[in-house]
Formats: C-alpha cells, structure tokens, sequence
C-alpha cells in the first residue's frame, strides 16, 4: 500500500468519513473535538500520504479543510456535481453520509485530483468581502424591484430606508475592501497592475487576486477552462454542434461578465474584436463571450510577466507577450 485516500462527508452535526484502500470507517461530530478525534485517527497513516477529498458545502467544509492542511494532510475540495456525476457512473443511486463519505474515498483514489494551495487568513477575509457584497447587491436589487411595485406610502417609506441602509453598507464594505488591499503590498502591486487594461475596474481586479490565485501560473487554454470562458465541442459523427462554455467558477465569470460590458466600450482594442465579430455575423452574446476570453488571455499574460497593459503586446492573434 503506497497511499491512501480518505472521503469525508460533512454536515452541520457531523463527519463521516473512509479510508481506502483499509476500508475503514466512521464518524465524528463536527466541531473542534470531532476534527481533533479525526486528526488522531489519520496520524498513525501520515507515512503513507494520505489524499482527503471533501466537497464545497457552502462554507462547513472550510474548518475541516485548514485543520487539515495544518496538520500536513493534503486536502482537495470538489464540486459536488462532479462527485455524484461520479456516483452515477459507477450506478451508485443510493445516497446516504456514510454511501457519500465511501463514494468520495473512491473518487479521490480513482480521479486523484489536484489539491489547490490553501487559501491564507488574508485571502479568505478578501473572498469573504467579496462575497458579503454580492450578497448586499442581491439584497438591494431585490429591494429596489419592490420599491417600484409598491403601492403604500408606508411600505415604500421602509422599502427606502432598507435602500439607504443597503447602500451605506456597500459604500463601508468598498472601504474595507481598499484597506485590505493597501495593507497587503503584494496585493497592492498585482492590483495596480491589472487595472492598467483600460475597462477593468476594482471589482474584477480583487475578485481575481481573492478567487483566481491561478492567474499567471496556468496557460491561456487551463486559465479559460477554469473560470468557464473556454468553448467545449459538441459534435457526433457528421454532425457539428454548437460549441458551449461549460462549468468553471461562476461568481469570477459573472464579474468578468459585467467588466467585459464596460471594456468593450472603453478598451479600443477589445472593442474593435467585438464589433469586429459582430459584423461577421456572430451573436453578440457570442461575441462577448469571445471578448471575455481575450480580456482574461491578456490579464493572464500580464500577471505571467509582471507587465503592465501595453497594446502592442496585447495585438498578438494567439498568446499575447507581454514584457516588463
């Protein structure tokens, strides 16, 4: 036995967890002590590498993965949809905590997916903000919507105030976000940088320093393929289908989204490529799909070489280089 593969199933209450190839398992409760009992069940098996494989829960799977990446166990954190893909293929329908915790054991010994580096005290804060202001501009476009269906002075006097308040809370949340980016010189630098592409605001520049920490580290083709940008072939036989972006992480494609409406205006670059595919017949969904990809080509580029924007550069048909 060279490694073992460890599957745990989390839930509010608790951890189910398995071990393979032992075949073991078992389960803990989930707060400090279950983690600590967990911990000491794995210790004895430290020689032999273990690999833990949990899924994205919403949140409950972040304790369990910094205990163990503290503790020295590598952990990787899947898409749950991937999982029970997974499941299905093997005609597994059952499905129970302890059926998920053996199902994730497999998985991590069959697909050995790649852990990523755990994120710093210091970055989740960033993806917290940053996700706490989603959640207020959800809140407020939602109150907004009321407010021009409402009827009753009374209701539209509390639906105004909720707004203010709403508002205030963005406005302070900006502030925290701008401390914690001057605090951090690294941060600083690589935000600078980024948004020297004309159209690229703060709101995108800190959603990739906080959930894309492989920008500049990955090709043009892996980087596309993990925010969701990239097009998949959908062909069988004679027959060509259309191609389709696919997966990815959604809350950094929705941000490139709404940065490319603006670069597309304000990026005569950019905006050249879109018109450009527009005249050519393409959707201009399509178009702007397409402009996305190159938006986030060119900010890959630049992060790779630590330059700055420079048109010339960025005018390449394939790979853009970019030079200090």
């Amino acid at each position: 036995m060279n490694r073992i593969f460890v599957g745990i199933d989390i839930s509010k209450q608790r951890l189910d967890w398995c071990i393979r190839p032992l075949g073991l398992q078992g389960t803990v409760a989930s707060d400090p002590a279950g983690l600590t009992e967990l911990l000491q069940q794995l210790a004895p098996l430290a020689d032999h590498h273990p690999l833990v494989v949990i899924e994205a829960t919403g949140g409950f799977e972040k304790p369990v993965g910094a205990a163990l990446v503290q503790a020295g166990i590598e952990c990787c954190i899947v898409n749950p949809r991937q999982v029970r893909d997974f499941a299905r293929a093997l005609g597994q329908l059952a499905k129970t905590d302890r059926i998920d915790a053996g199902v994730l054991a497999l998985f991590a010994e069959r697909i050995k997916p790649e852990p990523r580096p755990w994120a710093s005290e210091e970055r989740q804060q960033l993806e917290a903000f940053l996700a706490r202001r989603r959640q207020l501009l959800d809140m407020l476009v939602a109150e907004q919507n009321r407010l021009a269906q409402s009827r009753q002075p009374a209701v539209s006097k509390s639906v105004k105030a909720h707004i203010s308040w709403l508002r205030k809370r963005v406005d302070q949340l900006d502030r925290d976000l701008d401390g914690l980016i001057q605090e951090s010189p690294l941060w600083r630098v690589q935000e600078n940088l980024l948004r020297t592409v004309p159209g690229v605001g703060p709101i995108l520049s800190r959603t990739l320093l906080a959930e894309l920490p492989e920008l500049g580290q990955l090709s043009h083709k892996q980087i596309a393929g993990l925010v969701g940008v990239a097009p998949y072939a959908c062909d069988s036989g004679a027959w060509r289908g259309h191609r389709r972006i696919w997966g990815g992480r959604a809350a950094i494609r929705a941000v490139l989204y709404m940065a490319t409406l603006a670069a597309v205006r304000h990026n005569p670059l950019l905006g050249a490529f879109y018109r450009h595919l527009c005249q050519q017949g393409k959707p201009k969904k399509v178009a702007l799909v397409a402009a996305m990809h190159k938006l986030l080509t060119w900010l890959n580029a630049m992060a790779k070489a630590n330059a700055p924007w420079n048109p010339q550069s960025a005018l390449s048909p394939q790979q853009p280089t970019f030079t200090p």
